[in-house]
């Protein structure tokens, strides 16, 4: 990953993104808890950003958390995502963007496992995965 950040319009992240990650990933919404592709997969390998391709989450840190969303107590490397104080909705949550292109994955909370005592509690919509060979 080069650490450049795509210069993309919106226009260009509507053609290159289904209307529901679009959603996701740019307008910050949230898919329905249960709902998303990734929730209860259980392959190994690396999800990455499903805007931009980088590398997120490896899936030994993936858990199930119960939450109703793909659930992570670590990224691959710090510097994979941003953090961004989300104060919506009448919360004080902590959002988790990629870093590389800035999309909307999820939120951080601290209630999760050891060793990180994290959850990056990620939207499907927001994710692909590339299967370890």
């Amino acid at each position: 990953m080069s650490g450049h950040k795509p210069d993309k319009t919106d226009e260009q992240w509507r053609k290159r993104l289904s209307p529901e990650q679009y959603a996701v990933c740019r307008c910050s919404a949230t898919e329905p808890a249960f709902s998303g592709k990734w929730y209860r997969h259980k392959e190994q390998g690396t999800y990455i950003c499903v805007a931009c391709k980088a590398p997120l989450f490896v899936s030994e840190t993936k858990y199930d958390s119960g939450s109703g969303w793909p659930s992570f107590f670590q990224p691959v490397t710090r510097s994979a995502i941003s953090l961004v104080q989300d104060d919506s909705h009448g919360m004080h949550r902590t959002e988790v963007r990629c870093a590389a292109c800035q999309s909307h994955l999820g939120h951080v909370f601290p209630d999760g496992p050891k060793p990180t005592g994290l959850r990056y509690c990620i939207n499907s919509l927001a994710l692909d995965f590339v299967p370890m060979k």
